[in-house]
């Protein structure tokens, strides 16, 4: 079979002041020539209407420009297009963690493809566990996950996939340091994937089977996000961080407010902030519910390719932006909203506890948390994941860890620091910072997500304590029970220079903006405002050679990929039922009350080393909503009255061959883009999902597993509606007939156990190529259709 990378290159002879990259940068580098080509048939539709940089590199990687615009031309198809029309898209690289990349490989290997269509990569950070630092948490990780890992390096072997083991570092920093480029379109198996934005990217989170699209050359369907646009003023200076931007803007906009956006930065603040710093704002834009974010090509960007070895993307950048006008948004192009933030005016902000747009200013936090009852002691500081772990990070927190140590403090609380990849920890060694953290307390993690995504194995409070406890963290999200499996831990989220501050005094009461400690020769000490370096004067340091992969690996057919039918870890995957054609009669299993992440759906910590094992995985499904009519969590009850926990009364019920739907309020799905939280419940007899609003990636996902993701068209009809009611689609079957095109709305008939019926309104967001996922019984089952058909 002919490889999927054995493509044809065209001449794109107009665009050839695009300078030519060296071999080993080719897989790296956005095809500018292409994008360009494709952006000048945009032009000529919209008749040169400006757009923005989001715009353009969508556009440009547009599959069928003309398809995507629906035939028409002129400004009316382009004011029609956004948070309308599905666009089909042609990312240029995919990239996945451990954790989800196993049922992508899954997936991947029943389309029988050689290889994948795009440079694809896997990153072993999710699976590590943190405790007393990588000497000790590595090998033991490396081997209660040795399965998992086997299983992932042969895929990658077999399918030509880079493959980045574990300890080598978190994705979205590898990505950052190897793969992002302006211009760049990917997609990444993690909500956080928009990190890369930092760098000039359009970088999505995505479920698995989207990956799929990706690496079997499928075109991939998005929803043509709205465009919001983010001027920056002024400078950041003194304690404010550019984590600051990002909670500041999470508490404006609220975790639902970024939905069916892409957040793109502008405005003179825009040059103040360094590369990584930009990367930290586009990572935490996952918090609003953004499609993603990402920044306009500049000088910061400029300095990081070149710091990081890729000079000569640089330079091809610089002339697609300079010569060809892409790279920047166009003068007088449009935003649906925007949103001003000044720098000069920001101030340290502490997110939390439970969700991440709960924002308090530093200077409020201390009277804020008496009145919350939020606890007083803080017991523990944790720095570092893939949010806030670059050089620049680091070298303002160790300044503080310099000035404490210098006044004689140690820190009052256990305090954590994880490197972000290999790269960063042998800079931060070679530059002596590393060691100034360890002489002064701190446990340096393995190059990993660990605590951030609940790999901690924390001893410092029982884990089935009901009192509560504080940490601060500089990660990226806060819900309960996520970083160390305790419900009663409220995780605060902040820079890492007040996450640092604030374990000097371990008191709440404390603002280390001006409020002192007194010494041990009883002194009183003030820190100053942090100081630190953008990029190191020497260089990054390459590190340990054992946590780089080959750069660009062939497949090899002749790699096993085995499975064993004993695995509790493992499973190889049996297809979805198709649609049968009937109507859907489902039973209301659970109201769901209040927020409901995937961390609710499908929880993670120990429950990570399922990821490639569905039935065993699906065990956890749901365990951590809480029902809306009994207020009782991962409690439901069965038509007889009898109690089951969640994913109990779904084993039962898919049994009895009683299909079943579930309800829920708004934002169902925030959070990671957790495959599972969709294949479990289509895998335990979900059919449909009901809710007052979804998140994005959550709601994508659920049409990819072949469910039926609804909305209320009257909210107020959540309330008519109670478990053990039997809800029947009336319209479905002319809905599929339309290929989705039935005016958005569904007919719901609802059988109450009383005997009353009525009849509600539902809304859907189903495309053309959903419903054929819905009548294949999933997209995998369809993209095997077509390649068999093909």
């Amino acid at each position: 079979m002919l490889s999927a990378r054995a493509v044809a290159r065209r001449n794109f002879a107009s665009f050839s002041k695009i300078p030519k990259v060296s071999r080993d940068l080719q897989s790296r580098v956005p095809p500018y020539a292409k994008l360009l080509t494709n952006l000048e048939k945009v032009h000529k539709i919209t008749n040169n209407e400006p757009l923005t940089l989001a715009e353009k590199i969508l556009y440009s990687h547009l599959t069928n420009p003309e398809e995507s615009f629906g035939g028409s031309s002129g400004v009316s198809a382009f004011r029609d297009i956004r948070g309308k029309e599905y666009l089909k898209l042609s990312p240029d690289r995919v990239a996945m963690q451990d954790a989800s990349a196993q049922m992508a490989m899954l997936q991947f290997m029943t389309t029988g493809l050689p290889d994948t269509s795009v440079p694809t990569s896997i990153h072993c950070d999710h699976l590590v566990v943190g405790k007393n630092g990588e000497e000790y948490d590595l090998p033991k990780s490396k081997d209660a996950n040795k399965e998992v890992f086997d299983f992932l390096e042969s895929c990658s072997q077999r399918y030509g996939i880079t493959f980045w083991g574990p300890g080598s570092g978190i994705i979205h920093q590898i990505v950052l340091e190897n793969y992002s480029a302006p211009g760049l379109m990917m997609l990444g198996t993690d909500s956080h994937t928009p990190n890369a934005g930092g760098l000039g990217a359009i970088a999505i989170g995505v479920g698995g089977a989207d990956a799929v699209d990706a690496m079997t050359a499928t075109p991939w369907e998005l929803k043509a996000p709205k465009v919001m646009g983010i001027k920056l003023t002024g400078k950041l200076s003194g304690w404010s961080a550019p984590k600051d931007i990002i909670t500041t803007i999470a508490g404006k906009l609220t975790v639902r407010g970024g939905t069916g956006y892409i957040l793109e930065y502008f405005g003179e603040g825009v040059d103040s902030l360094s590369c990584t710093g930009m990367a930290t704002i586009c990572n935490m834009g996952a918090e609003v519910g953004a499609t993603t974010s990402l920044f306009p090509y500049n000088d910061a960007h400029r300095r990081y390719l070149a710091a990081t070895g890729r000079k000569q993307i640089a330079n091809a950048a610089d002339v697609a932006l300079n010569e060809y006008n892409f790279l920047r948004s166009d003068k007088y192009a449009q935003y649906d909203d925007v949103l001003e933030i000044n720098l000069s005016e920001l101030e340290p902000t502490v997110n939390g506890p439970f969700t991440p747009d709960l924002s308090t200013k530093i200077s409020e936090y201390a009277e804020t948390s008496l009145k919350e009852n939020w606890p007083q002691n803080i017991s523990v500081g944790l720095i570092g994941s893939c949010t806030n772990s670059s050089y620049q990070d680091m070298s303002r927190v160790v300044d503080l860890v310099n000035q404490a140590a210098k006044a004689g403090l140690k820190p009052k609380i256990p305090f954590f620091v994880t490197p972000g990849s290999e790269q960063i920890r042998a800079t931060l060694e070679r530059d002596g910072i590393m060691k100034t953290f360890t002489d002064n307390g701190a446990i340096v993690l393995g190059n990993a997500c660990g605590p951030c995504i609940g790999q901690w194995d924390r001893d410092d409070v029982p884990k089935d304590t009901k009192q509560t406890n504080s940490i601060f963290t500089s990660f990226n999200r806060n819900f309960r029970a996520r970083n160390d499996g305790n419900r009663n831990t409220m995780n605060f989220l902040t820079s890492p220079e007040i996450v640092t501050a604030m374990i000097y005094s371990g008191d709440a009461q404390f603002n280390p903006l001006k409020d002192s400690i007194t010494t041990p020769e009883g002194k009183k000490f003030t820190f100053k405002a942090p100081k630190g370096e953008e990029l190191p004067q020497n260089g990054f340091e390459h590190g340990r050679d054992v946590f780089y992969p080959e750069a660009d690996p062939k497949a090899n057919a002749q790699v096993e990929v085995k499975v064993s039918p004993d695995s509790d870890r493992l499973q190889l995957l049996e297809p979805f039922k198709p649609w049968n054609g009937k109507e859907l009669k489902t039973t209301v299993l659970l109201k769901v009350k209040g927020k409901c992440t995937t961390d609710h759906i499908s929880a993670a910590g120990v429950w990570l080393k399922y990821k490639g094992h569905l039935e065993n995985i699906s065990y956890n499904t749901l365990i951590g909503a809480q029902n809306y009519e009994t207020d009782e969590v991962n409690k439901v009850y069965d038509l007889d009255g009898k109690g089951y926990d969640i994913p109990g009364l779904m084993m039962k019920w898919k049994d009895e061959h009683r299909p079943w739907i579930v309800l829920a309020e708004h934002n169902y799905g925030e959070g990671s883009a957790r495959e599972h939280a969709a294949l479990s419940p289509r895998y335990l007899g979900g059919e449909i999902i009901l809710v007052k609003s979804f998140a994005r990636i959550h709601e994508t996902n659920l049409k990819k597993q072949g469910m039926l993701p609804l909305t209320f068209a009257d909210e107020a009809d959540f309330d008519k509606i109670a478990s053990g009611d039997v809800l029947e689609t009336v319209n479905l079957a002319d809905m599929v007939a339309k290929n989705g095109d039935n005016g958005g709305e569904l007919d719901v008939k609802v059988t109450k156990r009383n005997g009353e019926t009525f009849i509600i309104k539902a809304k859907h967001t189903m495309s053309k190529d959903q419903i054929n996922f819905f009548k294949a019984g999933s997209a995998i089952n369809y993209i095997g259709e077509q390649r068999r058909n093909a």
